[in-house]
């Protein structure tokens, strides 16, 4: 068998393992779909991901309009009709502080993180009624005040709504359009009046995962805190303190920093849609140690563990005249693959990283005791185990180490690679490709 052709078998065996590698990531995304039901069926009980947004201070009217209409002879005429509109105002400054109490709930085989955030809303307002010019014959309605929830199921016990000290009845909904959420009625005002309010809204809300907050303010002064010790932060970045016990946050916005009064304008039931909304300030109660997303991110380096050890392989051939046959390479790679299926399954039931440590053994085991007939020593056979151990360990510590997996994965590449430069660089190769094949003894 000459040198060439066991290099291009070697190459073809390991393109074959990205079958099984590719079948098992499509049982982690499989698996990661389980997990998202269960999620939703968290969710549909308690609460989903949620979004305060509010309170935001609406002023309904009925006005008279000049409008011109082509009749049936084609003949433009005006007309005046009625027409119902409202004026929208949003706080000169908002205040939301709360406490994010994480929990958890389990559904089936899948944990889900939820919380209960218990805070307060306090906003300012000082909004200019228009006059009447007398010509429009306008009348003004019943205005309110409305805060938007994401999804009220989370609301838990009685909410206080107070406006300038005095309670007022909390009614559901936004009071104008098809969304979620609350709100408040007050005295219809006088045109040209000018409405200084203060309202404070303190209320529980429950919910699975992220919690939002919009800044529909002119100054807007959010914060939360939590026991969480991982936070994931997505929109602007706060100040933040994060520490063992949990975590601050604190974000100052101002209105000509965010347009998030320009899309409720444009779609006030925007909190209802799926997913955070644009300008949203959120935080999530994010696990690093999410096995299905260490899992499929493992899978990503199961060709080059397979490489790998094939390179071991082709260098015992080369080196020690050990013959390895091609059957022998598919079992050692398809051990290696089998891990990562061992390490979904095991994740589900216990700890990842205890999951990760029996899987890794098992695996080392197996390829260990099975290369000591393969390589014709047991020593040989242990070696190779050693080497998985080391790979095996050096894959753990890419996947915990997230924003540093490049440089590591980097080094271990660069380590590998001169580690074998270093082995055969006084190897005659000329020599050695006129031996692969031959069985030792032979002349």
């Amino acid at each position: 068998m000459r040198l060439g052709f066991k290099v291009a078998m070697v190459a073809v065996l390991t393109l074959a393992i990205l079958i099984p590698l590719s079948m098992i990531r499509g049982v982690i995304g499989e698996r990661q779909q389980y997990r998202a039901e269960a999620v939703r069926k968290v969710s549909a009980g308690i609460g989903g991901r949620q979004v305060l947004g509010g309170p935001v201070l609406v002023v309904p009217f009925e006005e008279t309009v000049e409008e011109n209409v082509t009749g049936d002879d084609g003949v433009a005429r005006k007309v005046l009709r009625r027409k119902h509109s409202q004026w929208t105002f949003f706080p000169e400054t908002l205040a939301i502080d709360g406490m994010l109490k994480p929990d958890s709930r389990k559904s089936g085989l899948f944990v889900v993180n939820v919380f209960e955030w218990s805070g307060q809303v306090d906003a300012r307002f000082d909004a200019q009624i228009p006059a009447d010019d007398g010509i429009a014959q306008r009348r003004i309605g019943q205005p309110w005040l409305s805060v938007g929830i994401a999804d009220v199921i989370g609301l838990r016990g009685t909410t206080r709504f107070t406006v300038d000290g005095a309670a007022v009845k909390v009614a559901q909904g936004i009071g104008h359009a098809d969304g979620p959420g609350i709100h408040a009625r007050l005295p219809v005002p006088q045109a040209g009046s000018r409405l200084r309010l203060d309202a404070r809204v303190g209320l529980r809300l429950q919910g699975t995962e992220t919690f939002a907050m919009m800044p529909y303010a002119a100054s807007n002064d959010l914060r939360v805190s939590s026991s969480w010790p991982h936070p994931k932060f997505d929109g602007k970045s706060p100040q933040q303190d994060i520490g063992g016990k949990g975590f601050r946050a604190n974000w100052q916005i101002a209105a000509v920093a965010t347009n998030a009064q320009r899309h409720y304008l444009q779609q006030p039931s925007l909190l209802a849609d799926k997913g955070t909304p644009p300008d949203a300030v959120s935080v999530s109660l994010f696990d690093p140690v999410n096995p299905y997303t260490l899992a499929d991110r493992a899978t990503k380096y199961g060709l080059l563990f397979v490489l790998l050890t094939f390179v071991g392989f082709f260098m015992f051939e080369l080196v020690k005249q050990v013959r390895v046959h091609p059957i022998q390479y598919l079992l050692v790679g398809l051990a290696i693959a089998i891990f990562f299926l061992l390490l979904v399954s095991l994740s589900e039931r216990i700890d990842f990283g205890l999951s990760y440590l029996l899987a890794a053994l098992a695996c080392i085991g197996l390829i260990g005791f099975y290369l000591s007939s393969v390589l014709r020593s047991t020593p040989r056979g242990l070696g190779f185990a050693a080497m998985l151990g080391a790979l095996y360990a050096a894959l753990y510590g890419l996947l915990l180490s997230e924003d540093n997996a490049l440089v590591m994965g980097a080094g271990l590449l660069f380590a590998i690679l001169a580690a074998i430069m270093v082995a055969t660089r006084k190897v005659d190769w000329y020599q050695l490709s006129a031996k692969v094949g031959v069985p030792p003894g032979s002349p």
